[in-house]
């Protein structure tokens, strides 16, 4: 038994003198600092309807905003058709949930507002989002515009991989000249490994121009290429502000 005992002893020290491994190095990226989280929302419309399902949630928007804040209502013009995109804020996923419980005890809302709108739809998707730890939501510079919504869809890996070079990417086009980025949004319910960035433009014509210039600008062009590795695609939608919306 003493023989044995001395010749675990060298391996009993190994494990002593071995550090412990920090959980964090198996963290993906920064933990969520903020519980302040970001629902999107995409409501395809039928075709015949479109018009007025705009009309009526024109109408009868307060009935909803009188309930938690609304960043922004779109329809999308370009990459999308017959299509709405809106942005809620909430504090936390508890006053979310009350919000949803009082909607549902509201008459009026849903009276006057849900049960004419649900018919002109034909899906509706949501995703909640927070804003990556470098961006905060801004304003566009003056009413007016047109606004862009890109979806990057990356690689898995999370922010630890891939997070320097997409804020390198995207910080290189928010520059004097370029566009106006208003938000940088990562998923957190819905697909993973999802980035969203919101951007204000003088006009179609406006964002046209700045994608030629883009391309010949090698600050741009570099930092791009370091991030497009860790992409597996990306979708974006053109899109008009509706006259409700509080970001226009």
């Amino acid at each position: 038994m003493l023989k044995l005992n001395r010749s675990l002893r060298p391996a009993l020290v190994f494990l002593r003198s071995t550090p412990a491994q920090p959980h964090v190095l198996f963290s993906t990226g920064s933990q969520q600092e903020h519980k302040t989280f970001y629902e999107f929302r995409t409501y395809c419309i039928c075709p015949d309807q479109n018009a007025a399902f705009l009309k009526l949630t024109n109408e009868k928007i307060h009935l909803r905003t009188a309930h938690s804040e609304l960043i922004g209502y779109w329809s999308v013009e370009y990459g999308g058709l017959n299509k709405v995109f809106h942005i809620w804020k909430y504090d936390s996923y508890s006053q979310r949930a009350a919000v949803r419980a009082a909607l549902s005890q509201d008459p009026f809302w849903i009276s006057e507002y849900i049960s004419k709108a649900i018919p002109m739809l034909t899906s509706q998707d949501n995703e909640v989002t927070y804003l990556v730890p470098w961006s905060r939501l801004q304003r566009p510079p003056h009413d007016g515009g047109v606004f862009e919504l890109i979806s990057y869809q990356m690689r898995p890996g999370g922010p630890a991989v891939w997070g320097k070079d997409f804020q390198a990417a995207i910080t290189s086009h928010d520059a004097p000249g370029y566009g106006k980025l208003l938000g940088a949004f990562h998923s957190e319910f819905g697909p993973l490994n999802r980035v969203h960035t919101l951007w204000w433009f003088q006009s179609a014509d406006h964002r046209a121009g700045i994608r030629h210039t883009a391309h010949t600008d090698a600050r741009v062009v570099a930092a791009v290429r370091r991030s497009v590795v860790h992409l597996d695609s990306q979708r974006n939608q053109l899109m008009f502000p509706c006259p409700f919306s509080p970001m226009k």
